[in-house]
């Protein structure tokens, strides 16, 4: 092995697991993965679906990074450990939680070690939905410019409506709680021994998207906060005014969490970001090229040079960020509240009927194959101007212009119509937002030349990415990585242990290549542009309803 080798991890910490992957900087060769499933959340723990209530446990996170990391090193040999330089973190978003002096979540002092409100409240949690309203009322009756950059509207997926929501329902957890964290900001935070609110590292991207927070004001006024809840205004001097880019050094690994995670001491950690971000990194984003993240839920990431955008204010999306992406870019996110999330809540809702059958092989492949089976009779159905017409709000409306009061709906069913056409249905549905996205973006002056796409969906649903290019009747490349995510965060990591001076640097020697395309079908996109106008019909008429 070269003596001059360098490697670095990527923590990437999706919805349901943490993925630890090693990189070499120097080829961009992944080395290494390991895979952890948080063991809280996988039994169904501090969780109401119901109520769209979904909260993480901190020690789920450490839990599985521990277990992640351990996992990644085993398949490597010491001289490889030994020559690991930087380290980054990239999570969900906006899922913060409220700490304490010292920058613990509050769910870390015994007292509530099981209390929901305590812990990281996830990106799909929409328990807040009345605290959003009351944000977005109160801004707009004032004129303010808060919600400039955030695409006009506040989100109740975002961190002041998550926050508020927690300090107006729960009196003991108000009256404890100091401050409040993102996950990318705490996570980095911990292993580099800076939680103190004041004093921890935070993430531009984080805060620029979700927090309300620019350059030119930093985060909303105490008049503003003490309007929402006095306790707001107590928290603000303990949080922030800067922000820091992923190419920042955060810090390094203290001797405690080298030997916790099996690494060497004097380890670089870059500021951390949310996945989607660091993802578009890892597929190469650059001017013109839209990202898709496909997973449960979908984000749209694009930049834009500042010469292009000028003054201009991008609406309703989920924000446009000096640096949030790449340093010295405008980013933009979009995105849309459920994809994946919809095929599962298909095979849930036909699952039901075998929930009295006992456990055992016959069930649990029967469970396996509802999706293959669906799917395989699905695609074998071509698309009609006739079809079964769906919308993809079960999760409500990210993008654009944010609703989370919206409902999903199917339409046009017969007793003749079938569960393969009712799932057809749906996987149109989700291509029909994404569209809705890419001609909003179009209308509000971005150029799209091409579309990368990355993510769990990418790789496991042909079907789906053949009928996202169908419905939106331009090529999908999908990027060969399965752990983008982590690679964009690897990449950050390479440039804050100093092997790359930037991160354009490390894009270029370290970026993934393309494994698939998938061109439109002419016939099949002719179709669906009668289908998306239904589709645009149908969500007008829902949303008044």
């Amino acid at each position: 092995m070269e003596s001059n080798k360098k490697y670095v991890i990527g923590l990437d910490f999706g919805t349901d697991s943490c993925r630890a992957l090693v990189v070499d900087t120097y080829t961009g060769r992944e080395m290494a993965t390991g895979v952890s499933f948080y063991p809280r959340w996988k039994a169904g723990l501090y969780c109401d679906a119901h109520n769209n209530r979904y909260r993480q446990h901190p020690l789920d996170y450490i839990e599985s990074m521990t277990e992640a990391v351990h996992i990644a090193l085993s398949d490597l040999k010491e001289e490889e450990i030994t020559s690991i330089c930087g380290l980054c973190f990239d999570t969900t978003g906006s899922t913060p939680a409220l700490t304490d002096k010292a920058g613990m979540p509050l769910a870390l002092r015994p007292e509530f070690a099981e209390e929901p409100d305590a812990m990281f409240i996830l990106w799909k949690d929409h328990t807040a939905v009345r605290e959003a309203e009351q944000i977005n009322a109160l801004i707009n009756q004032r004129n303010l410019d808060y919600l400039l950059y955030e695409g006009g509207t506040y989100s109740s997926e975002w961190v002041w409506s998550k926050v508020l929501h927690i300090i107006n329902t729960n009196v003991a957890i108000k009256d404890v709680a100091y401050a409040w964290v993102e996950h990318c900001d705490w996570m980095t935070g911990l292993v580099t021994g800076n939680t103190i609110p004041e004093q921890i590292l935070r993430s531009r991207c984080a805060a620029g998207h979700k927090a309300m927070w620019h350059e030119s004001w930093g985060l909303p006024s105490g008049e503003v906060l003490e309007n929402l809840n006095p306790a707001l205004k107590k928290m603000l001097p303990h949080l922030f005014t800067k922000t820091y880019t992923s190419d920042t050094k955060a810090g390094t690994l203290t001797l405690e969490w080298a030997d916790k995670l099996g690494l060497p001491e004097g380890v670089s950690v870059a500021v951390g970001a949310l996945d989607a971000h660091m993802g578009a990194v890892g597929a190469s984003i650059a001017p013109g090229v839209l990202v898709r993240i496909m997973g449960t839920s979908t984000c749209d990431i694009m930049v834009g040079g500042k010469t292009e955008i000028g003054d201009r204010c991008i609406k309703g999306i989920c924000g446009q960020v000096d640096g949030s992406v790449l340093p010295g870019l405008i980013g933009f996110e979009a995105g849309q509240s459920a994809f994946g999330d919809i095929y599962a809540w298909f095979k849930n809702l036909l699952s039901w009927t075998l929930k009295n059958i006992p456990d055992g092989e016959t069930k649990q492949k029967a469970l396996n194959d509802m999706l293959v089976e669906l799917t395989k009779e699905a695609q074998s159905i071509e698309p009609s101007e006739n079809s079964v017409i769906a919308l993809d709000w079960m999760n409500g409306r990210r993008t654009p212009d944010t609703n989370q009061n919206v409902k999903g709906t199917i339409a046009g069913l017969t007793l003749g119509s079938t569960a393969p056409e009712m799932f057809r249905a749906l996987v149109e549905a989700t291509a029909f937002g994404s569209r809705r996205i890419v001609e909003h973006m179009k209308e509000q002056g971005l150029h799209i030349d091409s579309v990368n796409a990355i993510g769990g969906i990418t790789k496991k649903a042909p079907f789906v990415m053949q009928t996202l290019a169908d419905v939106l009747n331009m090529p999908i490349r999908v990027l060969r990585s399965e752990q983008a995510c982590a690679l964009g965060a690897a990449m950050f990591a390479a440039v804050a242990a100093g092997v790359y001076s930037d991160i354009n640097e490390a894009v270029k020697c370290m970026g993934s290549d393309i494994e698939v395309e998938y061109g439109p079908n002419e016939k099949y996109s002719l179709v669906y542009e009668t289908l998306y106008r239904k589709y645009i019909e149908l969500a007008g008429f829902i949303e008044s309803y």
